[in-house]
């Protein structure tokens, strides 16, 4: 299934897309997709749904993050080898962990807001993987039987927030508008395979980004185990699992986005979003 939530910001109504890429409207089943309609029981009962029985959604609303009742997004950097490699870093031993507010929570076609003082904002393509239950010391074995299913994520990074001003790297993550989810959820079962996903990015029509979750270095089950040992994760949790190598950070000289540009960013089977920058 592709879970969607459609409308204005903060009055979305659930939904779903059909195989002929039509919305339809799941409103006559559930408020919203949330903590129970990602739970594999909600799962189930949704896949019983016959889409040709749901309203088609006619026109071409606005799509919000395809669910709701995110309690934490949770980072992990140089996850790519060649993505280490272009930044200058080591290659990670173990997972590099970061926390994204939830603040910075955005729709996938909503503007990108430069925060004040911005000379280094910065995009990062990547696979973001969504949390169906709740997630505490679990086996590697048996961590995708964790997962709700598998969206497009739009991690936007302040270079100079990131790495210039003490501390964590939290500051440059997590302003608001960082964070654009969807277009649509995908259920896992529609994503065997989460480590064979082609993954790109687009800065105002020029490719910046082409890479492929094969060449993560901590795969998604091994990342959603690793994490679940230091943190509880629950429902409607995202994981953003790294970038590849052509980030702006990585050019020489470095290029970073400014008011006006027009990011694409998309992950094979997952959808395409598309954002425009602003200035705050």
């Amino acid at each position: 299934m592709k879970l969607v939530r459609f409308g204005s910001k903060g009055r979305e109504k659930p939904g779903l897309i059909d195989r002929e890429g039509r919305l339809r409207d799941l409103s006559p089943h559930c408020a919203t997709i949330g903590w129970e309609e990602l739970s594999p029981a909600g799962l189930k009962r949704l896949s019983r749904i016959d889409p040709a029985t749901l309203p088609v959604v006619r026109g071409k609303p606005r799509l919000g993050v395809p669910f709701t009742g995110i309690s934490k997004i949770v980072g992990v950097g140089l996850n790519y080898r060649d993505h280490a490699k272009e930044t200058g870093a080591a290659i990670p031993t173990e997972p590099v962990l970061f926390m994204k507010a939830t603040t910075a929570i955005n729709g996938p076609f909503d503007d990108i807001v430069l925060p004040r003082g911005s000379t280094h904002t910065d995009w990062e393509a990547e696979l973001g993987v969504v949390v169906g239950k709740t997630a505490r010391y679990v086996e590697e074995s048996q961590a995708l039987s964790h997962v709700a299913g598998y969206v497009t994520f739009h991690d936007v990074s302040e270079r100079d927030f990131q790495k210039n001003r003490g501390g964590s790297w939290d500051k440059g993550k997590g302003c608001d508008s960082f964070a654009p989810i969807g277009p649509w959820l995908v259920t896992h079962d529609e994503i065997p395979d989460p480590q064979s996903l082609r993954v790109w990015c687009e800065v105002n029509g020029e490719r910046r980004q082409d890479g492929n979750t094969a060449d993560m270095i901590f795969p998604v089950a091994y990342l959603v185990s690793y994490i679940s040992q230091f943190m509880t994760l629950n429902p409607g949790d995202v994981i953003c699992t790294g970038t590849p190598a052509g980030v702006g950070m990585g050019m020489k000289p470095p290029r970073f986005l400014k008011a006006g540009d027009v990011v694409r960013i998309c992950v094979e089977g997952l959808g395409e979003q598309c954002q425009t920058v602003v200035a705050s």
